[in-house]
């Protein structure tokens, strides 16, 4: 007992003891306070569900502000909580919907059983059955009928409410048309007679097998109508398969564009009844006089999924066909090889970020390198630029449009096959095959290369006359020509051309010696054409327009000599 007094009686007396049970007290206070008040608000809501509760939340959230969208983080917090519910309850979709048709821009409204989510010249038509899920899902387009949605409906019963988003505002986008409600009508319904016609043009039925053969080759592609909720589609390019890289199917959708100068649209059909055709077959229209017509300030457009690196040549031809003019001023131009490689892992810069590398790997295991030296393809001819939309006033400007395209397609194709769409593996052998490309034309090139056999050099040249008019033709190396036309042809590859012609003159008997000309006038002249700006001079490819690192100059320069000479015979 002592020493428990005496250990008390050294104790310390703390003075701020009552302090502190005050603000004890005080926190007890708060917490019964704080636990009435959870008490009051779970006896108010007892009889509410969740789902009940989160649209009062929402209710309340949009009472509470002006404009027209709602808060950004509260958008994100409800979103949270509806994500975790996972419930298929009709209140939870139906807000989901209505949510999603705020953050587009369109209305909403809502039946008994349906939501109707509603655009100037569209509307989707979204059924909820009492018993949870989705039952159906129509899109309907101003003036016409509701049409089942099989990609709408099989989104919203995955509840897979951001893939629905994105295709609505797709949607959205498509019909997305400029002007007044009147100024709307009009084009849509002059866009419709479009769609008309280029159907009655095709003569092929709208829901063809996209083969190659009619893709590349009907006079308006392969049409693909807009079921659903999609515009029609032109399947108008599609490249052989070279067997080593995908073939990227090219795709135009018609629709309708603003436009600053007013553009005579069509309102009617420009194709008479019964139609007529022409000796070659195509439909004959009638005079533009006759058809009826109306000044809107918009044009027909071509929105080229994925967008083309088109040449300055060939857009200026694209607005000779139209006479829709482009605005060059604000497009961004670059050299087409640079456009064409945007996005590649296989393509690496010199130090002085002129010539471009590439690598290609054969399915074989074969590596092939190209060079594409930038004096040479920084040049005025070469000169080009993203086109993501063709303007247009006429269906009978489509065919032409589809032909330059196809055109200019061909000629993006081959540029591209000389290198992958990822990057080569690390370890590239150094003595792999080693080729130079250079511009000619600005629809023609030229590969330089080492004769496997004479170790000189030698040239390929690639002409594109057409989207399948392809020309070959070779100095310092003798093969068949036409043989190369037809491999170029069929599978639209450098690389694989180049394989094939490689192994050929390797196999190949040694050529026979050529008597020295009497004078220059003996050379073909194509010859002399090519050894004067085919990177075939002899001091051509030892100069830094090529490069110096030392893969180049031991594959190219030390055969320049023979090959010059070679070239004068």
């Amino acid at each position: 007992m002592n020493k428990g007094l005496c250990g008390r009686k050294h104790l310390p007396v703390h003075p701020s003891i009552p302090e502190a049970e005050e603000s004890t007290q005080r926190r007890n206070c708060d917490v019964m306070k704080r636990s009435s008040l959870i008490s009051g608000l779970q006896l108010k809501f007892a009889q509410r569900s969740w789902n009940d509760t989160l649209l009062l939340v929402q209710r309340c959230m949009e009472k509470s502000r002006i404009e027209s969208k709602p808060c950004e983080p509260l958008v994100r917090s409800l979103e949270r909580l509806q994500d975790v519910l996972h419930a298929p309850c009709r209140s939870v979709t139906r807000s989901r919907l209505e949510m999603i048709a705020q953050q587009q821009g369109m209305g909403f409204h809502v039946t008994e059983d349906t939501c109707y989510l509603t655009a100037d010249l569209f509307y989707l038509e979204v059924l909820l059955p009492p018993c949870g899920g989705v039952q159906e899902v129509k899109v309907a387009l101003h003036g016409e009928g509701p049409v089942p949605s099989e990609s709408f409906l099989k989104t919203l019963r995955s509840e897979d409410f951001a893939a629905f988003s994105t295709r609505l505002k797709d949607l959205f986008t498509q019909y997305n048309i400029p002007g007044d409600n009147e100024i709307k009508l009009k084009l849509l319904e002059s866009l419709q007679f479009l769609v008309r016609d280029l159907q009655k043009m095709t003569g092929e039925a709208e829901d063809c097998d996209p083969q190659q053969q009619l893709v590349n080759n009907n006079r308006t592609g392969c049409l693909v109508a807009g079921k659903e909720d999609g515009l029609l589609t032109v399947l108008f390019y599609k490249p052989p398969n070279d067997g080593m890289s995908n073939s990227l199917m090219q795709t135009a959708q018609v629709t309708v564009g603003a436009s600053a100068v007013p553009r005579r649209l069509q309102m009617a059909s420009v194709l008479p009844e019964p139609l007529q055709l022409d000796s070659q077959g195509c439909p004959v229209g009638a005079p533009p006089s006759e058809v009826p017509g109306e000044m809107l300030p918009a044009c027909f457009l071509l929105r080229l999924k994925p967008p083309v690196p088109v040449l300055s040549s060939f857009v200026e031809k694209l607005s000779l066909i139209t006479d829709v003019a482009v605005a060059q001023t604000d497009q961004q131009w670059a050299p087409l090889h640079r456009l064409l490689m945007a996005g590649s892992q296989s393509a690496e810069e010199t130090s002085d970020q002129l010539d471009l590398f590439t690598v290609k790997v054969l399915p074989d295991g074969e590596t092939q390198r190209y060079v594409f030296p930038g004096a040479s393809w920084d040049a005025p001819e070469q000169r080009a630029t993203v086109v993501e939309a063709v303007s247009f006033t006429h269906p009978a400007q489509v065919p032409a449009l589809l032909q330059l395209l196809r055109h200019q397609c061909a000629v993006n194709a081959l540029l591209r096959s000389c290198w992958a769409s990822q990057s080569a593996a690390p370890g590239t052998p150094s003595d792999s095959q080693l080729f130079e490309v250079r511009p000619e034309s600005s629809t023609s090139f030229s590969v330089t290369f080492t004769h496997p056999r004479t170790h000189s050099l030698a040239v390929l040249l690639v002409s594109v006359c057409g989207p399948q008019q392809i020309t070959c033709r070779t100095f310092g190396a003798e093969t068949s020509e036409a043989f190369l036309e037809d491999h170029m042809k069929n599978f639209l590859s450098i690389p694989a051309t180049m394989k094939m012609l490689l192994s050929r003159l390797e196999t190949a008997s040694p050529p026979h010696p050529k008597s020295h000309p009497t004078s220059a006038e003996e050379d073909p002249p194509a010859l002399m054409e090519v050894s004067q700006n085919a990177a075939v001079p002899e001091d051509s490819v030892s100069k830094t327009e090529v490069s110096p690192n030392p893969s180049v100059t031991s594959h190219l320069c030390s055969p320049v000599g023979t090959f010059a000479q070679q070239a004068e015979l």
